[in-house]
């Protein structure tokens, strides 16, 4: 990062890890019946450990990593909030994340070095979906805390990115946004607060529309590794976000796949950003 990106970067850490501590102390006790209750029919008995997850992962990053994509899944589930842990998408999802960046160099992304991982609310169940029986069987006040988390979430994670790429400058590297799981944004769905707030701040912001990419003027070539989607016209940070299907049970992979095998002309990179490109217009219009 440079070292205006770092100073950004280390702000927005400062403020989330506040934030989180904070929800712990004036919500955790009401939130651990409720998210062990939300969990008894379809789950394992686990330990519950922090209701609230801040990801400490963001804590191991430094101005000598190089951000080449932030990348936003749901929820913190049963791994995350483990006190060994308190880390996002170190489960199963995680791995299959980190495998398929592994295996695909042209991205130029080590998913547990290059990426700034973050959820659509730090609040912690077994799954997605015992969101709403937190909804449904909490109080006002936990109604409004899940309501406002990701009202919170969506607006710093869009003010993070626009920030991180317009202060790129010239040999810096401009962050991907990747929504990944984009089933809850959309009919009745958990995010739909999440998703518009989101799309409010880039359009509050221009789209962050100070961050320019261009082409290799020497070579004429695109670059498409993550973090340098090179256009030749000027894009806006808006133009570098991105909605995929979830890591979990390969359904990122398998759609991509899929994809690729009805665009063959396309490179995995390439292809992984039309794909991206596609869903966001179903998401967001």
């Amino acid at each position: 990062m440079t070292k205006e990106q770092f100073e950004i970067f280390s702000n927005f850490r400062s403020d989330f890890k506040d934030y989180c501590s904070s929800l712990n102390q004036q919500f955790g006790e009401a939130l651990k019946p409720l998210q062990i209750a939300a969990a008894q029919k379809d789950t394992p008995e686990y330990p519950l450990e922090t209701p609230v997850v801040y990801n400490t992962a963001l804590d191991e990053l430094s101005q000598e990593s190089e951000i080449r994509i932030i990348v936003i899944g749901d929820n913190p589930g049963k791994d995350e909030q483990l006190s060994k842990n308190q880390k996002y998408l170190v489960g199963q999802s995680g791995k299959i994340a980190a495998g398929f960046f592994a295996k695909n160099p042209e991205f130029n992304t080590d998913f547990r070095k290059n990426a700034i991982i973050l959820n659509k609310t730090p609040v912690h169940t077994a799954k997605t979906k015992h969101i709403k029986q937190l909804l449904k069987n909490g109080s006002e006040e936990i109604k409004n805390l899940i309501s406002q988390s990701q009202l919170y979430m969506a607006e710093k994670t869009a003010r993070l990115h626009i920030d991180l790429c317009n202060s790129a400058g010239e040999n810096g590297i401009r962050p991907e946004l990747w929504l990944v799981g984009y089933a809850e944004l959309k009919g009745n769905g958990l995010f739909l607060k999440y998703r518009n707030q989101l799309k409010s701040t880039y359009n509050s912001t221009g789209h962050g529309n100070e961050s320019t990419c261009h082409k290799d003027e020497a070579t004429g070539h695109k670059d498409e590794s993550i973090g340098h989607l090179e256009r030749s016209r000027e894009i806006s940070c808006w133009d570098s976000v991105y909605v995929f299907q979830h890591f979990s049970m390969n359904r990122f992979s398998i759609d991509l796949k899929d994809f690729r095998a009805e665009n063959l002309k396309l490179g995995m990179a390439e292809a992984a950003h039309a794909l991206g490109e596609k869903h966001k217009q179903e998401i967001f219009g």
